[in-house]
């Protein structure tokens, strides 16, 4: 059971698109982020908050494709999905913390379902670091890179299936 990290400038973003967004979600606005918030430094704002959880998955989570539902949506839209998808989500199965690029809690207790051998998840994740990393650092200027020697599986495929 899991939701996606999200700034407060993210939530506001994804708000902000919710008349186009709601007929996919399929559930109202009001529920697709927890009410409370959190400080936090490494996101731009300076607070957090989640999505919501909805039959043990992201509320955002498409639930007739594997993927994004605001990934799939603004590709097929002809949009960057950068625009719109949270950072944690764009970045998964690497994530940040304390200012540094860190491999998920899901890659180290082996329960992402398509964990295992291949390229580190730095590697699989080389072409997603470039533009997020790039933006956070004009917002914080706290980033730094993750450990070349950091070993993390595989990531799962970035692909959307079209929209139904």
């Amino acid at each position: 059971m899991h939701g996606v990290d999200v700034s407060i400038v993210e939530r506001d973003r994804i708000l902000a698109r919710a008349d186009e967004l709601e007929p996919l979600v399929r559930i109202g606005r009001d529920r697709w982020f927890v009410p409370a918030l959190e400080e936090d430094p490494d996101f731009p704002g300076g607070f957090a908050t989640r999505t919501a959880v909805v039959d043990g998955a992201c509320v955002f989570l498409r639930r007739d494709a594997r993927g994004c539902l605001i990934h799939a949506a603004l590709l097929a839209r002809g949009e960057d999905y950068h625009a719109l998808k949270p950072m944690v989500s764009t970045l998964f199965p690497v994530t940040f913390g304390d200012g540094a690029l860190l491999c998920s809690d899901e890659l180290h207790d082996e329960s992402l379902v398509c964990a295992g051998d291949g390229p580190t998840a730095a590697r699989g994740e080389s072409g997603e670091l470039h533009v997020p990393v790039r933006a956070r650092s004009e917002v914080s200027g706290r980033w730094r890179s993750a450990p070349a020697q950091a070993q993390c599986p595989a990531p799962c495929p970035t692909t959307a299936p079209p929209l139904r």
